[in-house]
């Protein structure tokens, strides 16, 4: 009791809470001058829009780019951005936004219907390489064109009518359009500055450096050093400045969940993305720490992808041994210790009003049939399988839970292995993994995110995994505006998920993570967006 009561002391002292004369924080500094130090987790691939690769690459593109739509700060329902209004014909097949003629890019140009249009054009290149070019698959001919079917892109259903009308014609009802137009994928590009740096379809130019970016979200670019921050300035040309009261955002990209935990104590960090787990009980023990924990309900699923397309996981019997052999309860009980809950399936349940009925659970008898079905009874004879992980002190311990648990359970070993985030990233999009640590966070809320994740066209399966029917079951989904006729083959296709295991899910997510009571307006919500309307850095002496 003595030992927690000085460390929340120390705590105190090192926030600003309590203490004598002595250097400014950068956490006070950035009270003073609004200027908001964000965990950021892992340094971003890009700020391009077109393939950010993970939410924290998302949360710095969605302060430099607005979209048609924005998610609302609470409940991530669509709420006007770029477009002020929009309506959908009666079939939900013809959708008109109209745009707003202040919305602006940050050197002043108007953004106008024809960004949008060149920004889909862009996206459904096939030579970029788009991870989320299939989100724009539900524009009539979107899919054609990407795969070189359709040559002419005014074909695809994106017309510019006017500068500021945006009509887009789809291959099917999409009813949750207006929800899916938050997302990147859809934003506007400027199409100057795309062409300055190189050509429509090329990836990684320089157009994303400071300097050069020109976006028309709330912020501007000012400084990205690799590994050490990405500073976001406010910008003097967003249409909605007036409710943008930070004056500056830092990205700090720190991939070690126990340094990013010191730099909050230590007064260097507003906000941490997340927190050790070994931390937890101790915040939620202390009545002096306990205030800066924040767990909250999170629509994603964290879960190991298997490359079917390697031995001894081209064999699904061996798939199935490997997901059937896990114990997740324990897992989230004792290594985790953060709310989660053991997952059985790809969506998590009761959002959107969804939940799969399809399940693995935990069956080690079971597991070891399968496994001697394929060949190694007992685990003889098994060969070297490697788990990649991106390096994070909560990963591995999950690691190394499961190394145990195979070893016990099924007689096999496992190396584990694990890389920096931007490495591991594009580890997995080579293919050049055996069995990977991953997760999916939601884009929109409804149950088709996740799905469609595991079709055979997604640039996000990344497991070389296919299943005609489950395809066809997915495709059947977007042509019906009935929701219990969609939910319903949602069902069928969570159970070839669960019969072909192409996906090991491990737990659907519970948000851990420490943040300053001066940070206002900065509200949890399930998808974990964020849009920096109207947040703030409140002191008692302001």
């Amino acid at each position: 009791m003595r030992l927690r009561r000085q460390l929340g002391l120390v705590f105190a002292l090192a926030l600003g809470l309590a203490g004598c004369a002595r250097r400014e924080t950068p956490v006070e500094r950035g009270d003073r001058t609004q200027t908001f130090l964000l965990g950021n987790l892992s340094e971003p691939n890009d700020l391009d829009p077109a393939y950010p690769d993970s939410v924290e690459t998302f949360r710095i593109v969605m302060a430099l780019m607005e979209g048609l739509a924005q998610y609302d700060a609470k409940t991530c329902l669509p709420v006007p951005a770029v477009a002020e209004r929009w309506e959908a014909t009666p079939d939900q097949r013809t959708w008109t936004f109209h745009l707003r003629s202040t919305a602006r890019w940050s050197n002043g140009d108007p953004v106008t219907a024809g960004d949008f249009v060149y920004a889909y054009r862009r996206l459904l290149s096939p030579r970029l390489a788009a991870e989320y070019a299939s989100m724009l698959f539900a524009l009539a001919n979107g899919e054609a064109f990407y795969l070189g079917k359709v040559t002419d892109f005014a074909q695809v259903g994106a017309v510019a009518a006017d500068d500021h009308t945006l009509v887009l014609h789809l291959s099917h009802p999409v009813p949750y359009l207006d929800k899916l137009v938050c997302h990147f994928a859809w934003y506007p590009i400027h199409r100057a500055t795309i062409e300055k740096f190189g050509r429509i379809d090329d990836r990684g130019t320089h157009w994303t450096r400071p300097g050069n970016y020109v976006g028309n979200g709330p912020f501007v670019l000012k400084a990205w050093h690799p590994n050490q921050i990405v500073r976001v300035t406010r910008s003097p040309t967003y249409w909605n400045r007036g409710e943008i009261k930070l004056q500056e955002v830092d990205f700090l990209p720190v991939e070690d969940n126990a340094t990013e935990e010191a730099m909050f104590r230590n007064g260097e960090m507003h906000e941490t993305d997340t927190i050790p787990s070994d931390r937890i009980a101790v915040y939620e023990r202390d009545p002096t720490l306990r205030g800066f924990l924040h767990k909250e309900l999170y629509y994603g699923t964290y879960y190991y992808r298997f490359n079917v397309r390697v031995p001894p996981l081209n064999d699904v019997r061996v798939r199935q041994a490997l997901a059937w052999s896990i114990d997740r309860r324990l897992l989230v009980e004792r290594v985790t210790k953060g709310g989660q809950l053991p997952a059985g399936n790809l969506t998590p349940p009761d959002r959107a009003g969804f939940t799969a009925t399809a399940a693995i659970g935990f069956d080690p008898d079971r597991a070891r049939r399968l496994l001697a079905a394929a060949g190694y009874p007992g685990g003889k004879n098994f060969p070297h399988l490697e788990v990649l992980f991106n390096t994070s002190e909560n990963h591995r311990q999950i690691a190394e839970a499961i190394q145990q648990m195979w070893r016990r359970e099924l007689g096999i070993s496992v190396e584990l292995l694990h890389q920096e985030g931007k490495v591991w990233v594009d580890t997995m999009r080579q293919g050049n993994y055996q069995i990977a640590r991953s997760s999916w966070i939601g884009d929109y809320l409804d149950p088709s995110t996740f799905l469609d994740l595991m079709m055979s066209t997604d640039g996000n399966n990344q497991t070389g995994w296919s299943n005609a029917e489950y395809d066809r079951l997915m495709n059947e989904s977007r042509q019906t505006v009935d929701q219990q006729r969609r939910y319903a083959l949602f069902q069928r296709c969570e159970q070839i998920l669960a019969d072909e295991c192409p996906l090991l899910p491990i737990y659907f997510y519970a948000r851990d993570n420490l943040s300053r009571p001066e940070l206002k307006g900065w509200y949890p919500n399930l998808l974990e967006v964020h849009t920096y309307t109207g947040v703030s850095l409140e002191t008692a002496g302001r």
